[in-house]
């Protein structure tokens, strides 16, 4: 049964409305003034409200603002009783949240039938937000599966941390890194574009043929014969219309070579020195477009020496691309800024360089998902 709340300081009108609802089978709550009615709305949580407008202490107006500011009354539609008829006061009503009007003298007939379409939208509302949760819900459950895919930190030889925050609507990163031997290290991170489990998908698929070497043909400890066989292997015409960027590297322990290849992917970076005022630091990236957009796109390997005590970063762009006030970008060159700040060998670093990230962003969930490797090399 509908629980409905009528809010009138008139008696006549405030029982008039109780009798006529309850007999059309209604649950009839009634207040005599904004103060009372709105701890009773706190309370029962109605899913309609009928409040005069011109009121003593509170009026109609500032009860609905104060309603629609309540997260836990969303879904209650709230009916503003006036006989005021003028444009501009429906105006008001309007923009304090209003969902309709009834008229004085109150015609029986419209009462009834606007009664009945407000609460059919009060239901909609309420079966949209269940849906809403179940696919939160659902999402939530994904980025845990993502998460569990996801490597353990290294400590010996290379010490290897990660940070994995997915988005409010779980984008589609992936990243790990194993030994293909005694020496060699592989590293890798991508990002599918769009956001939810059609973009989640493709990223653990990937993450799961590079893990277990399924593809044949593929000389692994090349970078861009990697990225050449992806891009063939997952064309977007086959996957949902689905590309995805991704940096790739191979790290040789004995000679400290570094070998890259990167497809649309933010650049990784590299930060070389011992001393933190005088860091120098490297983008590498090569040129090549997202796997899976062109057939015929072409991959290049590049290369470099890493210094002792380096750090090498690799990341998405959801860690640095975030608006600010004013409709700005954070942007690459101030996270590179932080990197450079935070830069040094004691495992846990991390955690301040997204603490930072998380004030840029004013502590709100991340729009895109936040994915960031440190591969310390001594």
């Amino acid at each position: 049964m509908f629980k409905i709340l009528v809010i009138d300081d008139d008696t006549i009108i405030r029982e008039l409305l109780k009798r006529t609802l309850k007999k059309q089978g209604y649950d009839v709550v009634v207040a005599s003034n904004g103060e009372e009615g709105i701890e009773k709305a706190k309370e029962l949580r109605p899913a309609l409200m009928i409040c005069d407008w011109i009121m003593p202490r509170l009026t109609g107006i500032e009860v609905c603002r104060q309603v629609k500011a309540m997260p836990e009354l969303s879904t209650t539609q709230f009916f503003l009783l006036t006989s005021l008829t003028a444009v501009d006061d429906r105006v008001k009503g309007l923009d304090a949240g209003a969902d309709d009007f009834l008229s004085k003298p109150i015609e029986m007939n419209e009462l009834y039938a606007r009664v009945r379409a407000g609460l059919r939208l009060h239901q909609l509302s309420q079966d949209l937000q269940t849906q809403k949760q179940l696919l939160e819900t659902e999402l939530s459950e994904a980025a845990e599966y993502v998460r569990s895919l996801l490597p353990e930190p290294l400590e010996e030889p290379v010490r290897i941390e990660a940070k994995f925050i997915p988005s409010r609507q779980l984008g589609g990163d992936c990243f790990d890194y194993s030994w293909l031997d005694a020496d060699h290290l592989s590293i890798y991170l991508l990002d599918t574009s769009g956001h939810g489990l059609r973009a989640a998908l493709p990223s653990v698929s990937v993450l799961n043929l590079l893990r277990s070497r399924a593809i044949p043909n593929i000389n692994y400890y090349q970078p861009s014969d990697v990225l050449r066989s992806l891009n063939t292997t997952f064309q977007m015409t086959y996957q949902n219309d689905k590309y995805f960027t991704i940096w790739y590297g191979v790290y040789n322990r004995i000679s400290r070579q570094l070998t890259y290849s990167s497809a649309g992917h933010p650049p990784a970076i590299l930060l070389s020195g011992k001393n933190p005022n005088n860091l120098q630091f490297q983008q590498l990236k090569t040129p090549g477009m997202p796997v899976g957009m062109f057939l015929e796109a072409a991959y290049i390997d590049a290369s470099c020496h890493v210094e002792k005590n380096s750090n090498l970063y690799i990341f998405s762009d959801g860690v640095y691309e975030i608006h600010q006030p004013g409709g700005n970008i954070w942007g690459m060159d101030a996270f590179i800024k932080l990197l450079m700040r935070n830069n040094n060998f004691k495992t846990g670093s991390l955690n301040s360089i997204l603490e930072s990230v998380q004030t840029i962003n004013f502590d709100h969930p991340f729009e895109d998902d936040f994915s960031l490797i440190k591969v310390s090399l001594p």
